[in-house]
């Protein structure tokens, strides 16, 4: 009997229309001998919708002329079953779901959003828990974990909006220690998203001012001299852990931007197939494994284990690193939690293509799961019959 997977993705995120990529392109990856596979799409307003047609891209093309193809649907636990439901006057339960694979990006609901709503449900899905997914997304708490645990991270500086807004030249002159150039990121966005270099002051307000449009938090990071950058995919939890291939970036920019990853050379999104069966991340030019000595490799692939249980993040992970290619220093820039493609490239084709990395991840979800419940979630007690609610509620009026 196959598996009924729901495929959960889209969100008030940024980043929607690259989780729809992700989404749609591991929806073709699955094996459908062993998977049903449901397609949960979360619209940029909240609404849930499910419907085979969700799995075609040019659906989402213009999506407001096909919604009628597409039922709008709650997912809840009924008596332990796990269901996706219709929504209007007439409601009806559309379907059951065994396991959920989330493959969302940013704010909203990879930052364990997504993952508390399914934790309290209570159903089996594939990646990292609440804590592993919120620490992943805020770039300023996985620096203090990370620097905590001893692992090294550039310096930084980092800031709310309301600080910035009454203590502005006092922030500054603080960032001004880190010397130029620095980097202005929202601290818990991803895809390069509001992510500018500052050369000098006027740049550097600039980019603080772009950045605050996007998250309340700000962090500014010192630049790596003699820029090196690598990704190395995670795939495993708690236990064990397996790393990728390296991959080098070949960047057109000081940094990998936007377009780098997703549209490439001015094209826009229908280079490559961004729309079809390509990565996310074809555009982005990288050489694959990295031209790494063999002592650097094993650095990177030892640090990517240590960033992945150190951050508490389950499933498959890509973390990034920095590397001053001149005194070989790495510093570990930040891991992301549901990787563009799910890091699929960054494996041996041969030995773990696309769908071999979808059923493994499924498979260690559904692991996970039976031995989570074999834990003591709660337990009978006699609280209760002891409680005394007239003396309670006395009490209370003493307030």
């Amino acid at each position: 009997m196959k598996l009924k997977l729901g495929v959960i993705f889209g969100g008030a995120t940024v980043e929607h229309e690259v989780s729809i990529i992700t989404a749609v392109q591991a929806m073709e990856n699955l094996d459908k001998e062993k998977y049903d596979i449901i397609p949960i799409y979360i619209d940029k307003e909240r609404n849930w919708y499910t419907g085979k047609l969700l799995k075609d891209i040019n659906v989402y093309k213009n999506f407001d002329d096909l919604k009628k193809y597409a039922k709008k649907c709650i997912l809840y636990n009924k008596s332990g079953n796990f269901v996706l439901q219709s929504i209007g006057l007439f409601k009806k339960i559309l379907t059951d779901i065994d396991i959920v694979l989330p493959i969302v990006h940013g704010n909203n609901v990879e930052d364990g959003t997504l993952a508390g709503f399914l934790e309290m449900l209570g159903v089996p899905y594939v990646g990292s828990r609440i804590i592993g997914s919120a620490l992943g997304q805020d770039k300023v708490i996985q620096k203090q974990v990370l620097h905590d645990a001893g692992l090294p991270v550039v310096d930084y500086i980092w800031f709310y909006d309301n600080e910035y807004f009454i203590k502005k030249d006092e922030i500054i002159n603080n960032i001004e220690k880190l010397k130029y150039p620095v980097i202005v990121k929202p601290a818990t966005l991803g895809s390069s998203i509001g992510i500018k270099i500052a050369k000098t002051r006027e740049e550097l307000i600039e980019a603080i001012n772009d950045a605050i449009k996007y998250d309340n938090k700000i962090i500014v990071e010192e630049t790596v001299k003699n820029l090196l950058e690598v990704n190395c995919a995670v795939l495993g939890n708690y236990e064990f852990q397996e790393t990728s291939l390296i991959a080098q970036m070949k960047l057109k920019n000081a940094i990998l931007t936007f377009d780098d990853k997703y549209i490439g050379n001015g094209k826009g999104s229908q280079k490559s197939g961004a729309f079809k069966k390509a990565s996310t991340m074809d555009n982005a030019d990288f050489k694959i494994p990295a031209e790494l000595d063999e002592n650097l490799t094993n650095e990177i692939h030892d640090l990517a284990k240590k960033t992945f249980t150190v951050l508490n993040l389950n499933g498959v992970a890509r973390i990034d690193f920095l590397i001053d290619d001149k005194t070989q220093k790495v510093y570990i820039n930040e891991p992301n939690t549901i990787p563009g493609s799910l890091a699929f490239y960054l494996f041996d084709k041969n030995v773990k293509n696309y769908t071999k990395l979808l059923d493994e991840l499924i498979t260690l979800a559904i692991k996970d799961y039976k031995k989570h419940n074999k834990k003591i979630t709660s337990f009978d007690n006699n609280i209760l019959s002891t409680y005394n609610s007239n003396s309670s509620l006395k009490g209370s009026k003493k307030i």
